[in-house]
């Protein structure tokens, strides 16, 4: 019997040990993951004194919730330092390494905890939005009954990327990119710490080399961490054992600017709106530089000449019809030439876009002659503009009447065109700036020979398709 306690005391020690040589051998950015809910940097509004997560820490009143927010910005510490705070029992999941059978059998383990121990359960699933749908709909019974309390942790919009049942059961919670600022709070304490970070390394990071680490991680502090001991690992040791990480060491373990991009999430379609905005509100600087964010997060350039070629009929349309033509162009020169070299071809259609005058006429045209085909139907073509393709069609009707335009002097002639219930109806109205209106000139004009061509020809009583 002794033996077998002393045993079980000897296992528990090796535990321990093996989870200080884990603890040792882990990076520092998970070395230095806070401890406590005062440790953690950045996020005040959403864990700050007084904020609504934090009063339900306080309250012991904690209900499941999603953490939406960029790379490095603590969702998954967050995740851990709300089960601490909380006295629950905590279990780590991901979407990307394991499935719905895992997460059932830890859901089934929480019930029987639940049920013996009383203790509440956290299930924290990292990246839920690798579930599909049907997958998601595995966790609503068990949020809903209170057997386990979710905490989902996403980069990824959860309005688009978690169903709505699961979301309605779910608070959201936004973070925010680290600012430069907190960046450099998280590196000071790593740099300090002797137990856990570098503080008994004699590490000395050079102020342009902080600077250049919060600026370039792009708010991630993974990122900011792994950056640094990168660098303290690599950096010379001097006579006296310090090691000094200067500017140029500090960038060259970053390696290249961290760049915040997903060529299928939310930020792909933040920055293509963004580069279509700009464009719309004539600011080329602004169009050049989310076209350079996209290219150098590796978007196919062919997805940003699309965008350009929409922009140069949604927001110039006649107003500059050549508009089209530059942006055509661009996405030609685009797949002739390939990346990289397609680069100023996007900017030189980009730079004509956001210069050229705007008019969202033709947009709002085919806005308005949709809704009308909705609302009306397949009104039926006037006869005189139909096609008699065989006889029978001719004999009943088809093309009766049709006037050939280039008969008539000024090559107009007074025949109706649109459906009888329409006729009158417009749905192109051109502005007054670039071309449109020259465009507004010669709608005028041929009006204003219809309406004389069918004066006189009821002056002469004919009754013809033009009215």
């Amino acid at each position: 019997m002794a033996r077998g306690g002393g045993g079980k005391g000897s296992d528990g020690l090796f535990e321990a040990a093996a989870a200080e040589l884990r603890r040792r051998g882990a990076p520092l950015a998970d070395r230095m993951r806070p401890r406590t809910l005062n440790e953690f940097v950045g996020q005040e509004d959403v864990i700050g004194p007084g904020r609504i997560l934090r009063r339900a820490l306080d309250e012991g009143k904690l209900a499941s919730f999603i953490l939406w927010g960029p790379p490095g910005s603590g969702k998954t510490t967050l995740a851990h330092l709300v089960a601490k705070a909380s006295n629950a029992h905590f279990e780590s999941f991901s979407a990307v390494m394991s499935g719905v059978r895992e997460a059932r059998d830890l859901i089934e383990q929480a019930a029987r905890r639940l049920a013996f121990e009383g203790r509440r359960n956290i299930l924290f699933v990292d990246e839920i939005n690798r579930f599909n749908k049907a997958q998601q709909d595995a966790f609503l019974p068990h949020v809903e009954a209170g057997t386990i309390v979710l905490i989902g942790a996403t980069t990824e919009n959860p309005s688009f990327e978690v169903i709505a049942p699961l979301l309605s059961r779910c608070r959201v919670f936004v973070l925010k990119q680290l600012s430069p600022d907190q960046i450099g709070a998280i590196l000071d304490r790593a740099l300090a710490d002797p137990e856990r970070g570098l503080g008994a390394e004699k590490v000395v990071l050079a102020p342009d080399a902080r600077a250049l680490l919060c600026s370039l991680s792009a708010g991630d502090a993974r990122c900011a961490l792994n950056a640094l001991e990168l660098a303290a690992m690599t950096a010379p040791r001097s006579p006296g054992g310090t090691r000094t990480i200067d500017v140029e060491l500090a960038r060259e373990a970053l390696q290249r600017n961290t760049i915040l991009y997903d060529q299928s999430g939310e930020e792909h379609y933040n920055l293509i709106s963004a580069m279509h905005k700009s464009i719309r509100a004539s600011d080329p600087d602004a169009a050049i530089y989310y076209i350079a964010r996209m290219l150098e997060g590796g978007e196919d350039p062919l997805y940003i000449a699309r965008r350009l070629v929409r922009a140069a009929s949604e927001d110039i349309g006649m107003a500059d019809p050549q508009a089209l033509v530059i942006a055509v162009a661009a996405k030609e020169a685009t797949e002739f030439l390939g990346v990289p070299e397609c680069d100023t071809a996007l900017l030189q259609a980009a730079v004509y876009l956001a210069c050229a005058p705007k008019s969202n006429a033709l947009y709002k045209a085919v806005g308005a002659a949709r809704a009308e085909v909705k609302e009306s139907g397949p009104l039926p073509v006037p006869m005189h503009f139909r096609n008699p393709v065989t006889s029978l069609m001719k004999n009943i009707g088809y093309g009766d009447g049709y006037m050939y335009d280039h008969d008539f002097p000024e090559k107009i002639s007074p025949q109706e065109r649109m459906p009888e219930k329409l006729r009158g109806r417009r749905f192109y109205m051109p502005g007054n700036i670039g071309f449109e209106r020259e465009i507004q000139k010669r709608l005028k004009y041929f009006e204003e020979v219809r309406r004389r061509m069918r004066r006189e020809a009821e002056e002469r009583g004919e009754t013809r398709q033009s009215d």
